[in-house]
Parts: C-alpha cells; structure tokens; sequence
C-alpha cells in the first residue's frame, strides 16, 4: 500500500471514528468534566483578585493550574478543542443520518415475511371470510400505519405496516438542538458582555456609553467595550425591608430609564427595579444586586471654602451592613503641586447604620437606617491621586502611611450633625447619609435561542423515549370450504417493551371479529 492510500485510509478511519455517536457521547462527557475546574476554582475573568490570590497561596501547584490554563478554562485551548471536536463530531454524524431518515421515509414497509411465525409476536386463526375482506378490515383497523399491500403467488394477500418513524425524528431533534445549544453558547460567548456599577440613590444617572461608567466589565471575546446597547438609568430611591433579626425581606428600587429616540430629549419611563426581576431595556437586562451607604461629609476649609462629597461606602458585614470607605477631600486654591499633596485630606473609617457605641467602639446592630453614626479617621497629606495609578474608592494605600506620606490628624465617632475641627481649623461635618444601589448589565443576543433550544432538547428527548418503531404483517391465505387462515406477526425495531400489549390488542381486532364477518374463528399462538 502506497503512502497516499495509507494516509487516506488513515483520514477516513479517523474521520468515521470522530463522526461516529459514541465519540459524540464521550466528547459530551469530556466537555462536562472539562467545565468542573471552571466551578472549582476562582477564574480570572470573574474574580481576578481571588484567582491571583488562589496560585500565591498555593505555591508550585497554583503556578502548575495556571500554566495549564485552570484560571481561564473557557478560554482555555484544551476546552476549546473538546467544545470544537464535539461540534464537527455532532455534525459528521447527524448529517448522514438526516439522509438515511430522509430516505426511510420515502421507502416502502418492508414486505410480510415468509414465516410469521418466526418472529417475536405471532398469532394465527382460520376465519369464515375472504382474504379481500381480511385486507379490507386489515387496512380500516391500521388507520395511521404506513401500509403496503400485496398479492402472493398462492393467491395469498398481505399487508405490510409500520409506525413511530417520529422516534428517530426526536432523536434528530434532540442532537441538533445539542447542537444549536453548543453553536448558541459560543456565539454567546463571543458577543455578550456583564457589567456592575454602584449608583447613589439620590437621582444620579448611569448611561451605557462605554466601559468607563463601569466599575468592573467582563466582555465576550469580540466584545471591545465601544458599541454598547445605548439607554441610560436614573436612580432616584431605594426601599428595603429587613425581619427583626435584621435578615432582608424585599429589596426594591425606584428608577427612570431612557432608550432609543428617548435619549435625544428628556423623556424617562419610570420602573420599579426588585431582586430576581430585572428591568428589561434595549435588549439588555438591568439586575438589582445589592444595596449600601453612602454618608455626605463636608469639608470646610481655614479660608471658608466647603468642599461636599456623597459617595459610597462598602459593607464588611452583610447582616448589619456596617460600611468602610474612604471620601477623599483636594485642598482649595493650592496650585503648586507639592504643596498640595501635603494638604489633602481623606475621612476614613467605618459607618453604622443603626448605632451602637461602647468603650467608644462604633458597632452596627441592624441595617436599616435609623440611628446614623461614623467612626471617623481623617487623614492628611499625599493621598495618591495624583501619581497617575488607579487606586480604590474605598480605601487609602497603606503605603503612603507606613511611608509617612500620609498621617493620621483626628479620630472621633460622630453622629448625624455632629462636626470636628483639626489642628489647623478645617471643619469636617458628617451631613447625612443615602443609600446606594449596585446594578449589574447583562446583554447576551443568543439567550432566547439557548432557551429555545434547550426546550427543543427536552422535547426531541421525550419523543424518542416514548414512540416506539413497530411493525405488524397481516397474511390472508385461502383455506378449505371457503374459509381464510390469517396470521398476524409483529416486530418491534428498536425493543420489544410495550409492543406485546399493542399487537395482541390489534391482532384480537383482525383475528377474534373475522374481519367483519362477526365469526370468531379458532385461534392457535405460535403456530
């Protein structure tokens, strides 16, 4: 055998080997057990902190799953292989098979068998009748059966019939609708994007313009951030109900949205935003996550100058919602650079909802907003901002303290209304507080189609679990004194569960009423 044949015997088996439905099942297998990692471990494009975290912590092994890509396994080459493979291999299979099926259903039954009695249902009786007759009634009673009628030599007539051609067409379904799913969820990877912003519930707007109002977006992989479902929301309340062990209850937001032509002028439509319910807009779905503070802190300058600043604070205890965070303050009027990095100011600390204060240690006892106080630690000197890094809304860089950049002046627990004043005059007053809400963005053009095709599975599935291909033959021979033996044969194609019941019902029909002649005859099993 010449190189050529071999690699061409070589590319077909292996093409007959990957087309085949048992390669289809175990690449269906390896793609789930591919995807555990994915639920296991921390994933960078979800939770790139954590996943950082995850490999430091772990040393060789977590520098191993990263160079293994376990971080990244729906980006990864090894799971996008096992996702290619089992599409090629669901499409080498079901193409052929759509063919036979097509061709099946242009053939004829197939012709009665010359020994009924061989086949797994049999039954037999002699009748006062005609053959003509027996096939007349042969044919009223397999109304729906897919019939073929025939002439013998012996001057015997026949009937070939068959059902539940539908069970391979369910099961066709069911694999191209896998395989929709599998095209949908790629596609949908591509092109959807996810993104959470926090919002002051004070009427503040977040419009969908670009990457830069988020403040974390995961794009799909043909995503880059600048072409955007364009609508705008307006947050203008938060509502929250809490039990009185401090567990919430309903959390509801009061909001106005804007899309399409509405984004010219100044028209909103108001929507009451709930958890688990989602504003629907311009093809995109606006989620309610969760909720905080944001306290108001006036600076009042040694020359007169205010500087307010309503900004959020995050919460490091979900049941009482105790908050940290750090409003940061730029000194008034200071133009030279230098000089203003040693004058600016953050009020850091931690915020209570509800109170509590002993030993002068600010605690929360509950979430809802009903006795206000920060326990503050105003800060001055080079916080940072101007050094061109990005840094968090929530927290000063420890560096700059240990470095000495950055001192602590005052410290002090305050209630609503309540004011400190440094060493140098400047007045800090906490005002108030509102509440925030996080919302998340998510747009994913193929969702309606992974639904669809989901319930097309179930229902392609059911199909073939429950219709059974069978067949049943009905030979007419004339007999003596102008009498007709029968014989009834079934065969069930796929198995023979349930067929039994159906082909002695039938037979009893064409056997025990002498096809129409009201005689019931002798009837002989297995003979």
């Amino acid at each position: 055998m010449s190189r050529v044949a071999r690699a061409r015997a070589f590319v077909r088996n292996t093409w007959r080997g990957l087309t085949s439905m048992r390669t289809a099942l175990i690449l269906l297998f390896l793609l789930a057990l591919a995807a555990m990692p994915g639920a296991l471990l921390p994933q960078r494009s979800l939770n790139l902190p954590r996943a950082l975290d995850y490999i430091e912590a772990h040393g060789w092994w977590g520098a191993l799953l990263d160079r293994l890509q376990f971080f990244d396994v729906y980006a990864s080459v090894w799971f996008s292989a096992i996702y290619l493979l089992l599409f090629i291999s669901l499409v080498g299979c079901l193409v052929p098979r759509t063919v036979e099926y097509a061709k099946a259903l242009r053939d004829k039954p197939v012709l009665t068998p010359r020994n009924l009695t061989r086949l797994p249902h049999h039954l037999s009786a002699e009748l006062d009748t005609t053959p003509e007759r027996v096939m007349a009634d042969a044919r009223a009673r397999l109304k729906g059966w897919r019939l073929v009628e025939t002439e013998e030599d012996d001057g015997a007539r026949s009937v070939s019939a068959e059902r539940g051609y539908l069970r391979e067409a369910g099961n066709l379904v069911f694999h191209f609708a896998m395989l929709a799913l599998i095209v949908s969820l790629a596609v949908g990877k591509m092109t959807n994007y996810e993104g959470q912003v926090i919002v002051v519930a004070d009427g503040s707007e977040f419009c969908n313009a670009g990457t830069l109002g988020y403040d974390s977006f995961r794009p799909g992989l043909r995503v880059d951030g600048t072409d955007l479902t364009p609508f705008c929301v307006r947050v203008n309340s938060f509502e929250a109900k809490y039990l009185p062990n401090g567990q919430a209850d309903s959390f509801s937001a009061g909001i106005d949205y804007q899309a399409g032509d509405e984004l010219a002028g100044d028209t909103w439509t108001p929507y009451k935003l709930k958890v688990n319910d989602p504003l629907r807009v311009a093809g995109d779905r606006v989620y309610l996550l969760g909720h905080g503070y944001a306290p108001t802190f006036t600076v009042t300058f040694p020359d007169g100058t205010k500087r307010t600043q309503t900004l959020q604070w995050r919460p490091v205890d979900n049941l009482t919602l105790l908050s940290e965070g750090a409003t940061k303050f730029d000194p008034p009027g200071v133009t030279d650079a230098a000089e203003r990095r040693k004058r600016q100011l953050a009020v850091t600390g931690l915020f209570a909802p509800t109170a509590l204060i002993e030993d002068k240690l600010l605690t929360s006892v509950h979430p809802q907003l009903s006795d206000p106080a920060v326990a503050v630690d105003v800060m001055r000197g080079d916080l940072g901002i101007d050094s061109g890094r990005g840094q968090s809304i929530f927290q000063i860089d420890q560096s700059l303290v240990d470095s000495g950049r950055l001192t602590r002046v005052a410290r002090q627990n305050l209630r609503q209304g309540e004011s400190l004043t440094l060493d140098d005059g400047t007045k800090v007053s906490f005002d108030g507080v509102v509440p925030w809400v996080s919302l998340q963005v998510s747009h994913d053009p193929t969702q309606l189609w992974v639904l669809v095709a989901a319930v097309t599975m179930i229902l392609g599935l059911g199909v073939s679990l429950t219709v059974r291909r069978r067949r049943l033959w009905v030979r007419a021979t004339p007999g003596d004194a102008g009498r007709t033996v029968v014989r009834v044969g079934g065969l069930a194609r796929t198995d023979q569960a349930g067929y039994g019941e159906e082909f002695h019902r039938l037979a009893a029909q064409l056997l025990g009423r002498g096809a129409g002649s009201g005689g019931a005859g002798t009837s002989r099993r297995g003979t």
